[in-house]
Parts: structure tokens; C-alpha cells; sequence
């Protein structure tokens, strides 16, 4: 295909990639300055942000892997956290690919097996995070308000099997990447972008943009709407247990779940929302999904070093600051800390009502 055919063909297919590729048209002369270009400086502001998020995610994923395999006996919670930590580190390995394509001001060098390969990797981060953080809720729901139930079937080796479960649709769900990612030459780049229409036929457009809104509408839903639904609901119905129990003595708690959905909403809202609007393109001007979609990509990637933090540090009410960051991660990642303690007075509060009703009798 000749280059102007296949600049067209860009022009009018949906082909907004999972990550970000916006840039292959010269944009930069839309603006007086170049140096002011807005794309320009959202695409540097996406690389730090990746680069920040690719350390901190590599050395806080990893410390609490190392931790779970080598130093703990295995748990619930730590099989909960040991998947969410892998899922996270498995996504920091490769987000250097996604950086040094956002520095080359998105030139993809490494081919298009490694195209697919990389959009199917994050996209699979993304599912298994939001429904290991969904598992995560539902488990610490349960906990607290069957917990009868929970001290009798809550074990390992269940939840390895819902792990399992959850890795499994992960990599169903992200299969679309390796059916339609594609690389293609575009003026003097080469760009890593969804080409829904398994084409280089602008002809197929009609069928691009019904494979392309049906893989975001599907995305937001289940990726997005249904886990926060899931995981708002959980907390919430915490919150009102614990405080109609009176099982809790203080506001702490209260402030760690307030934290998880805020940061959650925080870091996964834009991307889903700008996704969404993205199958209507003609309703927003192009220049806005230039200029946002790499910044609110780059800020849902962040998601994967905020993690460790959100789920093992604020997990642990800890009392003495000189206290090693070794000894706060394996006592935040141990069984008898944060919900499971109030699952267990709750046990014991209940174990004691049934005894005296029993004496009554």
C-alpha cells in the first residue's frame, strides 16, 4: 500500500491503541511552538510517569513476592497478595518497551510479535489486578459478615483455585490484543496501534468500528464498572458492619477503605472513561484523545507500584516507626493482622452469644 493510501487508512479506521500511539501524524505542526506542543509535553509526562512506576513497581512487587515465597507459610491473604504482586510485576517488567516507545515519540523497534505480546501483557495486568482487587473485597466482606462461614471453608488451597479462575478469564479477556494488535509504517515511523479491521482496506471501516466499540464497551464494563460496583458494595457493607458491631475501635479502617476506592477511582477513571468515549470519535476532538490518552494510560499503569502501598503498608496499624520495612511487610501480609483480627473478634463475639443462649435453654 502506497504511504498516502495508508496514511488515509489510519486516518479513518478507529485504530486508538490500548497504549499509548497516537502521534502518527505529524502533529506537532498544528501548534505556533513546537516547544509548547500539549502532546508533546504529555507524551514526556507520560514517560515519567512510567519510568517512576516501573521502578518503585519492580522493587515493591518483588520485595513482596521474595517475602510471601521465602518467609512466610502460605495463607489466604498471602495468596491474594502474592497474585496481585505478580500480576503487577509481570506488568513492570514490560513497561520499559511501553517507555522507550513514548520517548521515540512512539517509533515501535521490536517488531510486531512483540507488538501483540506487550498489549496482551498489560491488557492482562489490568483484568487480573481489578479482579484479584474485586477477590480481595469479596473475601474481607465475607470475612466480616459470615464469618462463621468464612472460619469454616476459608482456606489456601481455595484460593488458589479462585486465583486460578481469575487468571484464566484474565487471559480470555486479553486475547483481542493478539488477534488485532498490528505494526505499520506511518511517514517515518513505524506504529503499534489496533488494527480492527485485520486489514490495511479503509472498505472494512464499518466492521473496525464494530469491533473496536465492542471491545471497549466490554472493557469498561467488565474491567471497570462491574469490579467497582463489586468492590464499593464490599467495602461499604464493611464499613456498616463494623460500626453496628462496634468492632472496630477506631476510624482507621474507615480511612484505609476510603483510600483503596478513591486511589482506585483515581487511577482507572480516566483511562475507562476516555476509552469509552473513543468508540463515539467523532464526538471529541482529535487533539483531546492526543494530548489525554497517554497521560490517563500512563496514571492507570501507576496503579500497579500503588498497590504494595495501599494493601500491605496502610494494611498494618503499625506502632513503632523504627520498625523494618522486612518486619512491616510480612506482619501486614500475615494472616492474623488488619481484617482478619476483626474477623476473629467477630467470631469470638458471636461464639460468645451462641454460649449464652445455649445456657439460657
Amino acid at each position: 500500500m502506497a504511504l498516502s493510501n495508508l496514511s488515509n487508512y489510519l486516518d479513518e479506521v478507529d485504530n486508538y491503541s490500548d497504549y499509548t500511539d497516537y502521534t502518527y501524524e505529524e502533529t506537532s505542526s498544528m501548534w505556533a511552538d513546537p516547544a509548547h506542543d500539549p502532546s508533546d509535553m504529555a507524551r514526556i509526562l507520560s514517560v515519567v510517569i512510567y519510568s517512576v512506576s516501573c521502578v518503585l513497581g519492580i522493587l515493591g512487587n518483588g520485595l513482596v513476592i521474595a517475602i510471601i515465597t521465602l518467609k512466610m507459610k502460605k495463607s489466604v491473604n498471602a495468596v491474594w497478595f502474592l497474585n496481585l504482586a505478580v500480576a503487577d510485576f509481570l506488568f513492570n517488567i514490560f513497561l520499559p518497551f511501553n517507555i522507550a516507545y513514548t520517548a521515540m515519540s512512539y517509533h515501535w523497534v521490536f517488531g510486531t510479535v512483540m507488538c501483540k505480546l506487550n498489549s496482551f501483557l498489560l491488557i492482562l495486568n489490568m483484568y487480573t489486578s481489578v479482579l484479584l482487587l474485586t477477590t480481595i473485597s469479596l473475601d474481607r466482606y465475607v470475612s466480616v459478615v459470615f464469618p462463621v462461614w468464612a472460619q469454616n471453608h476459608r482456606c489456601p488451597s481455595l484460593a488458589y483455585l479462585v486465583c486460578l479462575g481469575v487468571w484464566i478469564v484474565g487471559v480470555v479477556m486479553s486475547c483481542p490484543s493478539l488477534i488485532f494488535r498490528d505494526t505499520a509504517q506511518a511517514h517515518s515511523s513505524v506504529i503499534c496501534f489496533s488494527n480492527f479491521s485485520l486489514s490495511r482496506n479503509a472498505s472494512y471501516r464499518a466492521l473496525a468500528l464494530v469491533r473496536h466499540r465492542t471491545v471497549n464497551i466490554t472493557r469498561f464494563l467488565a474491567g471497570y464498572v462491574l469490579p467497582i460496583t463489586v468492590i464499593t458494595f464490599c467495602y461499604v457493607a464493611i464499613a456498616f458492619n463494623l460500626r453496628r458491631n462496634r468492632l472496630a475501635k477506631s476510624k482507621k479502617p474507615f480511612k484505609i477503605i476510603v483510600t483503596i476506592i478513591v486511589t482506585f477511582f483515581l487511577c482507572w477513571s480516566p483511562y475507562h472513561l476516555l476509552n469509552l468515549l473513543e468508540t463515539e470519535p467523532d464526538m471529541i476532538p482529535r487533539f483531546v484523545f492526543e494530548i489525554f490518552i497517554p497521560i490517563t494510560t500512563a496514571l492507570a499503569a501507576s496503579n500497579s507500584c500503588m498497590n504494595p502501598v495501599l494493601y500491605v503498608f496502610m494494611g498494618q496499624d503499625f506502632k513503632k516507626f523504627k520498625v523494618t520495612i522486612l518486619s512491616r511487610l510480612v506482619n501486614a501480609l500475615s494472616e492474623e493482622t488488619g481484617h482478619s483480627s476483626i474477623v476473629h473478634r467477630s467470631f469470638s463475639k458471636m461464639s460468645s452469644m451462641t454460649e449464652k443462649e445455649t445456657t439460657v435453654l
